[in-house]
């Protein structure tokens, strides 16, 4: 004969069951969902990624040439850097900060930032800095970093781990302006509105150049 207790426990271990059933699937719901968020989440920062601004000025890499100073680009890349002028013996030089190592997404690469520093304010950096690195390497005085910082980016240089083609950069950048061939080698694929000039190599690595597309005009200049 079933008693009202054994009723009560076949009710109560019924109702764990439900409840253990209901959080489980509970459970792998949230899961699977937040799985999937993280699948569907976009890739930002990719070198094809080319921001036009209102003002018409871009942005690649978090960073708008001209406008982003290196103290905000480090908070964006980090400071696994290593920042100097490099300059012949009679050249005034440029400021560059070197990444070995960026990554954004599954693309990685190599980076460098030319700093937009005047030559009057260069010169004075190179007679504080210290020769390293052979005859074409200074670094910067410990007091002169806050310059360093201060200064806008004026160029962007990435070099890509892997080889690009023409149909890869046509399926990514688009269709350029201009195709300059320099030698039976090299081409400079030119986007001025996009401030790209992409540098494909037939034996060698593609590097990407980012300039303000105000100045382009003047790096085309060069290149004819």
């Amino acid at each position: 004969m079933v008693t009202g207790k054994t009723h009560m426990k076949y009710f109560l271990a019924l109702l764990v069951f439900i409840l253990a059933a209901v959080s489980l699937l509970y459970f792998n719901g949230n899961r699977q969902t937040d799985d999937h968020e993280r699948r569907t989440e976009p890739v930002t920062g990719l070198p094809w990624q080319i921001d036009r601004l209102p003002d018409g000025d871009t942005r690649v890499f978090g960073i708008t040439p001209g406008k982003t100073t290196f103290g905000e680009a480090i908070t964006l890349l980090g400071d696994d850097l290593k920042l100097a002028i490099i300059a012949a013996p009679h050249e005034s030089g440029v400021v560059e900060a070197y990444y070995s190592h960026h990554a954004a997404g599954p693309i990685t690469g190599k980076m460098i930032l030319v700093l937009d520093i005047s030559v009057d304010e260069l010169s004075a950096l190179r007679k504080r800095a210290f020769q390293e690195g052979g005859t074409r390497r200074y670094r910067l005085h410990p007091d002169d970093l806050p310059v360093a910082y201060r200064s806008p980016i004026r160029a962007i240089t990435f070099l890509p781990s892997f080889d690009l083609d023409e149909e890869i950069v046509q399926a990514r950048f688009g269709t350029p302006a201009e195709i300059i061939q320099i030698d039976e080698q090299q081409q400079h694929w030119l986007y001025p509105e996009k401030g790209l000039d992409l540098i494909l190599n037939a034996d060698g690595k593609e590097v990407l150049q980012y300039l303000r597309p105000a100045a382009f005009s003047a790096h085309w200049a060069q290149l004819q």
